[in-house]
């Protein structure tokens, strides 16, 4: 399974920022200074962000794009200063939006000002001196992350990469437990630098209004900062009878390959065991936990070749998916300034993602496409960014964005799941739908992928949330990150911690200081999303085999909801496809509705829970 990844490219300023029209108090000597400014300041200020908003953003993208493509020296150089150029107008513009708090203006300015303030993810605090120090323990953090490395007892040096690959197919108790405890040598020098980091973004966030970081970042969704957090544990009990009964099966499944004694049945699972570094996501030991006779009958993989489907060509046939919708199709320009395959004759970075550059039409992606049917599926994925991008296209550069943060990672994931053997036939790249018994298969590999992920994409900001609020202290880190390894995902560590570790610091998006709730509501988005659209298309299958291909109806609304950008609290984004303002993760339930009863027969008379 490939890592979870943001697949489109933020650059610049707009595509950074976030939404939230929750209000942040100032004391009274700020509401004096502040007292005089008016409705018309207010948008002098933002009609003049705009204009500086747009040229930094095209300046931005311009940069990471050359720098993506041609990796030198130079280039780096030159997407390096345009970041720190784009970044310190961020920080400018935040702490000018703050001056507004208290001003009487329209809620369109309101959210655009929130928007300003919010674009700063680690806020730094109004002092030149304390500002540089968190620009240089970013970059050291980063760094350290970045060069990290692990010498085997054999003499070998690995990489990530290469650790992760060992990861991913060995099947040896001991070398993985060698990988799983290396890697995690990297980040025990990472904690103090992230002490100090969080202190001091916790003083930029208080000096923008918020009681700490993590009530910044909550404040980011159209809610009060505490309603967010209960909103995801609500969301984490529905979901958590199926992750339960997944955890239950697999858990069996190791205990018979490595032995109950390496795997007891009553204790959470050994966190080398499940194929991923972090044991985020677990499809990598699909062999491990197949079900019986459950190959569909056929490799996409080998579909592709036999149809002669090269990289264009694949890329071809998924814009087909989005015109079949009724969106228009690419622009020529996609076609002429996108990498599809890697070049022979120069470094570039593969990693696949969709990149919007001027903010209307000038959208491409960049991929050293492998002629796959995971690859087939991953094309579909970054279109579905691109045509948001474009869709969004002519809202103000404020709202030149998703709905909230998981709308965007949550649309190419709804899109993908319309990549079903219904979709496959109907293009003609397989010729006959495999029968209703061999759905399970699938629908393991969908389950191990995003099920098993879900309390993970939940945990991370939960620490995170408790390390800025004070609740978690340095000297409690480590058994803090445990306690909600077990009590979400049932997965511990597979040797004894040393309680000065810093296993969180192993994960890249901490140390990189990415907010991960983000990925917890797109893998709850995309199963509402793609139920929705099966709904309006008229689908009459299960929603597991629903393809929303040629659905003109489908297409409406979904484009509607994307032309919104930000424009709009996402509650009423969401309404334009599913009908609520709420989001409601029973169609994950209805999903692996199959699956989750194959399971329960699968676990009767075992010990589950943990």
């Amino acid at each position: 399974m490939k890592k979870i990844k943001q697949t489109f490219k933020q650059t610049g300023i707009a595509l950074v920022v976030a939404t939230t029209l929750a209000a942040c108090s100032h004391n009274s000597s700020s509401t004096q200074q502040n007292a005089e400014l008016s409705q018309q300041d207010a948008q002098a200020f933002l009609n003049n962000v705009e204009k500086e908003m747009v040229a930094l953003n095209l300046e931005g993208a311009r940069a990471a794009w050359i720098y993506a493509n041609f990796i030198t020296e130079d280039t780096a150089a030159l997407a390096a200063q345009a970041d720190q150029k784009s970044t310190e107008a961020g920080v400018r513009f935040a702490m000018q939006a703050a001056k507004f708090d208290d001003v009487d203006v329209t809620p369109t300015q309101r959210r655009q000002l929130n928007i300003l303030k919010q674009s700063l993810v680690l806020p730094a605090p109004q002092d030149s001196e304390k500002s540089a120090e968190l620009a240089q323990i970013g970059a050291e953090l980063g760094s350290m992350y970045g060069k990290g490395t692990y010498t085997t007892k054999a003499g070998e040096e690995l990489s990530l990469v290469d650790m992760s690959a060992k990861m991913a197919t060995s099947r040896d108790y001991n070398e993985l437990l060698e990988m799983w405890t290396g890697w995690r040598e990297v980040s025990p020098q990472m904690k103090d630098l992230y002490t100090r980091q969080a202190e001091l973004t916790n003083e930029g966030a208080k000096g923008l209004g918020y009681k700490d970081l993590g009530a910044m970042w909550r404040s980011n969704y159209d809610m009060p900062a505490d309603e967010f957090a209960k909103e995801l544990d609500r969301l984490w009990g529905q979901v958590k009878p199926l992750y339960d009964d997944l955890h239950c099966y697999v858990r069996s499944e190791l205990g018979k390959t490595y032995g109950e004694d390496k795997v007891p049945q009553d204790q959470p699972i050994p966190a080398h065991l499940l194929g991923n570094m972090w044991a985020q996501s677990w499809g990598n030991i699909y062999d491990i936990v197949a079900p019986e006779n459950a190959d569909p009958g056929y490799d996409v993989t080998k579909q592709l070749a036999k149809h002669n489907y090269d990289e264009i060509k694949m890329v071809e046939g998924a814009e087909t998916f989005f015109t079949s919708l009724g969106f228009e199709p690419l622009p020529e320009t996609f076609w002429t300034r996108s990498l599809f395959t890697k070049p022979a004759d120069r470094d570039v970075i593969c990693h696949a993602s969709a990149w919007d550059l001027d903010a209307k039409d000038d959208i491409r992606i960049k991929m050293c496409i492998q002629k796959t049917g995971e690859e087939f599926n991953v094309i579909h994925h970054e279109l579905g960014h691109n045509f948001y991008q474009r869709a969004y296209k002519d809202q103000p550069v404020f709202f030149q964005n998703s709905a909230n943060d998981g709308f965007h990672e949550a649309i190419g994931d709804t899109i993908a799941l319309s990549v079903t053997p219904k979709y496959l036939k109907e293009i003609g790249l397989i010729d006959s739908i495999p029968d209703e018994s061999k759905d399970i298969g699938l629908l393991m590999k969908q389950a191990l992928d995003k099920v098993a992920f879900i309390p993970f994409g939940l945990l991370v900001d939960q620490w995170r949330w408790k390390v800025f609020s004070g609740e978690v202290t340095p000297e409690n880190y480590n058994t803090a990150w445990w306690e909600l390894r077990e009590k979400y995902q049932g997965v511990a560590a597979p040797v004894a911690r040393d309680k000065d570790a810093f296993d969180p610091g192993a994960k890249y998006h901490v140390p990189g200081g990415v907010p991960y709730s983000r990925y917890f509501l797109a893998h709850i988005q995309q199963f509402e999303f793609h139920r929705a659209l099966c709904e309006i298309s008229g689908n009459t299958d299960p929603i597991h085999r629903c393809s929303i291909y040629n659905s003109k109806e489908a297409g409406k609304a979904l484009n509607t909801m994307l032309e919104m950008g930000s424009s709009q609290p996402w509650q009423q984004a969401y309404k334009v496809v599913t009908g609520n303002e709420q989001m409601d993760a029973s169609a994950i339930l209805d999903y692996f509705a199959p699956l989750h009863t194959w399971l329960k027969d699968k676990n009767q008379g075992k010990q589950c829970g943990f």
